[in-house]
C-alpha cells in the first residue's frame, strides 16, 4: 500500500526528535533508521554521555569488575543524528511542536518521542543528603563515587530501601566483605515487587550472607559530624546504627515534570499512552505526532485487564521503543500495538532471579515446581483465577513455559502437574503483597489504574 504524501515527506525528510539518549532513544533511532527514515533526527539527553547500560552498575561495577564508563550501549547500526548531551529539555510547546532547552535554546519537530525514564528517588531531607557518604544510584557517575567510596573500606554501609537495587548493592557489599545494614519499611526485602512469601527467602538469604537485615522500620534521621560527614542513622524503632555510607534506594521519581503546563497527560506516575505509544493529552485524546516510550510510559495492557502499566524493566524499554519508532513513520493500518510480556531479573547473594508477568497485581500464590527451602524454585501468580505472573529463583529455564501461560489466560492454579512440584506446591497460598496505600521501596512494575489521565491534572476548556 502506498503511503499518502505527507507521510512520504516525514519518512523523507521529516525531523524527528527524541527527548531522553538511554536505552529506549538509542533503540528507537536505530529503527527509525532501519525502517527507512531518512531525514533529521536529533537526541537530547541531560548526561553529558552517550547512551550506556545500566543494570551492570548496580552489579559489575560496584564490583569493580566493570569501570563505570566501560557502560556504553552496543551500536546495531549508524544513526546519523545530532546529539544533545549535557543539556535537559526544560518544557514543550504541543500548537508550535518545539521542544524547549535548559540551556535557553529550543528545537522544532515533526514528531516527538518522549524517553526521558526516571531517576533515583533522593533522601528526602536535603541538608541529611548533602552528606558526605550519602548516595543514591541511577548514573554512570552515582556509580563511580559509589564504587571510589566501597573501595576506601567504610566501617558499614546502610542501605535505606530494600527493594531490588536495595538488595543488589547489599549483595555487592557482603561480596565486598563489608559490613552491612538494610533497613526495610516493609515485613521483608522485596515485598512489593514479589511480595512476602517470596520476600521471607529473600530474607533468609540476605541473614545467611551476614546482612543485618531490619524489616519493619523506617530511617527516620541521618546524622553528620561537625565536618558534614555522616556518622550515624536513626530508626523508627529508636535504634541507630554508625554507618559511613548510606545508599538511598527508595525507589524511581520518573522525569515529567518538564512537561508541566503543556497539556500531556503527565504526572508522578508516568506519561499516559495508548498501546501504539502515542501521548494522551488531558483530555484523554492521543496525539498523533507524540510519542512515549520506556520507564517514563504509561500503557494499557491487554493482558492485564487494560491497566496502564509504567514498567521499569530493560527489556521493555527496548520493545515499547522499537514498537514507537514503528508507529511515528508507519501509516495507521500499518502500525502495531505493544504488547511486550514485563520480564525482570536480578542477581543477588548468589541467587538468579527472574521474573516474567506482574507479580504485584496477585492475590494468591503457588510454589509450582521445587522448594522454598532450598532456595531453588519456580512461583506462579494467580488473580480471579488465572495466571498472571511468575518467578524463580535459579530455574529460569521454565519461565518461558509461563509466560505462555500468562498470554494464553491459562487457569489458576494450573490444572496439571509440574515437574518436581513438592507438598508445599499443592495448594495456593496468599501472596502477601502489602496494602497499596502503604509505600514500600520494592515495585519494578507500578499498576496506575485504568484512566489515561492523572488525577493531579486539572484542565480548565478555554
Amino acid at each position: 500500500m502506498a503511503l499518502d504524501g505527507s507521510l512520504e515527506r516525514l519518512r523523507r525528510e521529516g525531523h524527528i526528535v527524541v527527548v531522553g539518549a538511554s536505552l529506549a532513544g538509542l533503540r528507537a533511532a536505530e529503527t527509525l533508521r532501519t525502517e527507512g527514515f531518512t531525514g533529521a533526527l536529533t537526541l537530547i539527553g541531560d548526561e553529558p554521555y552517550g547512551p550506556y547500560d545500566r543494570p551492570p552498575l548496580s552489579k559489575q561495577v560496584l564490583l569493580g569488575r566493570v569501570p563505570p564508563d566501560h557502560t556504553d550501549l552496543p551500536r546495531h547500526c549508524a544513526i546519523d543524528a545530532r546529539w544533545r548531551l549535557g543539556v535537559a529539555a526544560s518544557g514543550l510547546d504541543l500548537a508550535a511542536k518545539r521542544v524547549a532547552l535548559a540551556d535557553g535554546t529550543s528545537v522544532e519537530y515533526d514528531r516527538l518521542l518522549i524517553a526521558t525514564g526516571v531517576r533515583s528517588r533522593p533522601w528526602p531531607n536535603e541538608l541529611e543528603a548533602c552528606l558526605d557518604g550519602v548516595f543514591v544510584l541511577r548514573t554512570r557517575d552515582d556509580a563511580a563515587r559509589l564504587d571510589h567510596r566501597l573501595k576506601a573500606g567504610p566501617s558499614r554501609v546502610l542501605v535505606i530501601g530494600a527493594g531490588f537495587t536495595g538488595s543488589e548493592i547489599a549483595s555487592v557489599c557482603r561480596e565486598r566483605d563489608l559490613p552491612v545494614t538494610v533497613a526495610e519499611r516493609g515485613a521483608t526485602p522485596l515485598v512489593g515487587a514479589l511480595g512476602s512469601v517470596i520476600g521471607e527467602v529473600a530474607a533468609r538469604l540476605q541473614h545467611q550472607h551476614g546482612v543485618d537485615l531490619r524489616c519493619g522500620v523506617m530511617v527516620t534521621g541521618l546524622e553528620g559530624d561537625s565536618a558534614g560527614r555522616l556518622r550515624r542513622a536513626h530508626f523508627s524503632d529508636g535504634g541507630t546504627v554508625e554507618a559511613e555510607v548510606a545508599v538511598v534506594a527508595l525507589g524511581a521519581t520518573r522525569n515529567t515534570e518538564w512537561l508541566a503546563g503543556s497539556g500531556l497527560a503527565a504526572g508522578p506516575r508516568g506519561i499516559a499512552c495508548d498501546a501504539g505509544c502515542r501521548a494522551f493529552d488531558i483530555r484523554g485524546i492521543v496525539a498523533d505526532d507524540v510519542f512515549v516510550a520506556g520507564d517514563v510510559a504509561r500503557s494499557p495492557h491487554p493482558l492485564f485487564g487494560y491497566q496502564f502499566l509504567s514498567l521499569e524493566h530493560w527489556g521493555n524499554a527496548v520493545a515499547q521503543a522499537e514498537v514507537a519508532a514503528h508507529n511515528m513513520i508507519s501509516p495507521g493500518e500499518r502500525r502495531r500495538p505493544h504488547l511486550w510480556t514485563p520480564y525482570f531479573w536480578s542477581a543477588q547473594f548468589g541467587v538468579n532471579i527472574k521474573s516474567v508477568g506482574v507479580p504485584n497485581m496477585a492475590d494468591h500464590i503457588l510454589i509450582s515446581q521445587g522448594s522454598l527451602d532450598e532456595p531453588r524454585f519456580t512461583a506462579a501468580y494467580g488473580y480471579q483465577g488465572r495466571v498472571i505472573a511468575a518467578v524463580s529463583f535459579d530455574q529460569a529455564k521454565w519461565l518461558e513455559f509461563y509466560q505462555r501461560q500468562i498470554e494464553q489466560a491459562a487457569p489458576f492454579p494450573l490444572p496439571f502437574t509440574t515437574v518436581d512440584r513438592r507438598p508445599e506446591g499443592m495448594r495456593p497460598v496468599p501472596a502477601g503483597f502489602p496494602d497499596p496505600s502503604v509505600p514500600t521501596h520494592g515495585p519494578e512494575v507500578t499498576v496506575s489504574g485504568h484512566s489515561p489521565t492523572d488525577q493531579r491534572v486539572t484542565f480548565t476548556p478555554a
